[in-house]
């Protein structure tokens, strides 16, 4: 019931690399299993040795990959608005035109839950194809209870279907609907607190988000959202500042947000409270590219203050229709400035730091068996390489995944 992975390189993403040349990994594979022993394989006690031995040709193994921050969930797509951009339109000015997301709400309320999850699959591959062993999935592009409840079930649904792990994240506070156009605080009473009460009644909700912005919802509309997750026992986090600074970052740090996501105009003010708070920078590449910002998040200020960096695709119709982690890495880097270690971090340690959990996001024992087995040598040709496709299997649970 156990196995021994040997000739390997190991990337521990314990304060950084934290690499261990010519390691050995047991691990058991009972169920969810655990890493049994880590380390040299000159140091493998001997009640391990006679273990069915799976050497792996000096590849570099690291904890399976962590996607913090996606919407894989929807129906439709948003190409021409794509074109719209290249055209000069700005995201803001589509969206007030009742494009943006509420066209994919549209969409996705005519669509049932069964074709939501077979449309979300292929995503879903993709995502796992580039290492991830855990994906978040976020709701949002229902806007009613009853259509906010269908995108969550369809998002557990995903992690029954592939060895993967799926958080879930309620996100009715993503757009105001034409409906409720002048009336966002009745759309909180309404619709984003009786469905998050409903998700939560049903098993369906890990976390609560909010889209904090000028386009969307207010910080004190948000922070009555978040009251009332806090009075349900759940995590809070929010997308903030990506557009303009309205304060969102310092206002989910007072609700100990796992994460704070997007922050481009984030301020000295809201890093020094995601510092204190211990709440994770969510560093989302992607969006940035995709609309053309120029402003970007204060990476080294984030550095300097102490604050953890996580990395995510964004993966979504409109900003960020991307599906793979190591380019999310890449254009960290590249577009950021981040260095390959934190854009490592970011998809590992830090991202499991962003959706609360313990258990995975580095190699030591006792850590859950995720792990990617990689076509590398070292850490920083996973941030180095555009495009190519570096995975050679991926361990769930301790089990073999090709």
């Amino acid at each position: 019931m156990a196995i021994l992975l040997t000739d390997l390189t190991a990337a521990t993403m314990r304060g950084g690399y934290g690499l261990i040349p010519d390691a050995a990994i047991v691990m058991d594979t009972v169920m969810d299993g655990a890493i049994t022993w880590f380390g040299p394989r000159a140091d493998l006690p001997a009640a391990y040795r006679a273990l069915p031995d799976t050497a792996l040709g000096g590849r570099l193994v690291t904890p399976a990959l962590i996607d913090c921050h996606t919407h894989i969930t929807f129906a439709g797509n948003r190409a021409s608005e794509f074109e719209l951009r290249l055209q000069g339109a700005s995201y803001e000015e589509i969206a007030r035109a009742g494009g943006g997301i509420l066209s994919t709400v549209t969409a996705t309320r005519a669509a049932t839950e069964e074709a939501l999850v077979s449309a979300a699959l292929p995503r879903l591959d993709a995502i796992i194809a580039d290492g991830a062993g855990t994906v978040e999935v976020k709701s949002g592009y229902g806007l009613t209870v009853a259509d906010e409840l269908k995108l969550l079930r369809a998002a557990r649904r995903l992690g029954t279907l592939r060895r993967v792990t799926i958080t879930t994240t309620h996100l009715a506070a993503h757009a105001i609907p034409p409906d409720y156009a002048g009336r966002a605080d009745a759309y909180i009473d309404e619709v984003a607190i009786p469905s998050l009460s409903a998700a939560h009644a049903e098993g369906l909700v890990d976390a609560v988000d909010a889209f904090c912005e000028g386009i969307a919802f207010s910080p004190a509309q948000v922070e009555r959202l978040f009251r009332h997750a806090k009075s349900l026992g759940l995590p809070v986090k929010l997308h903030a500042e990506q557009l303009s600074d309205l304060g969102g970052a310092a206002l989910a740090a007072r609700y100990d947000a796992v994460s704070a996501d997007h922050l481009e105009y984030l301020s000295p003010e809201g890093i020094a409270a995601m510092a204190k708070a211990g709440t994770v920078a969510v560093i989302l590449p992607g969006a940035f590219y995709t609309l053309r910002e120029t402003q970007a998040p204060p990476i080294a200020a984030l550095r300097a203050a102490g604050v953890a960096m996580a990395v995510a695709t964004d993966c979504n119709p409109g900003s960020s229709p991307m599906t793979s982690l190591p380019l999310a890495m890449n254009m960290a880097c590249t577009l950021f400035r981040m260095t390959p270690e934190e854009a490592l971090l970011g998809t590992t340690a830090h991202a499991a730091r962003a959706l609360g959990l313990t258990d995975r996001g580095t190699l030591a024992a006792g850590q859950r068996a995720d792990l990617a087995v990689w076509d590398a040598a070292h850490p920083a040709e996973l941030s180095y390489r555009i495009g190519a496709r570096a995975l050679h299997a991926r361990y769930i649970g301790g089990r073999f995944d090709a």
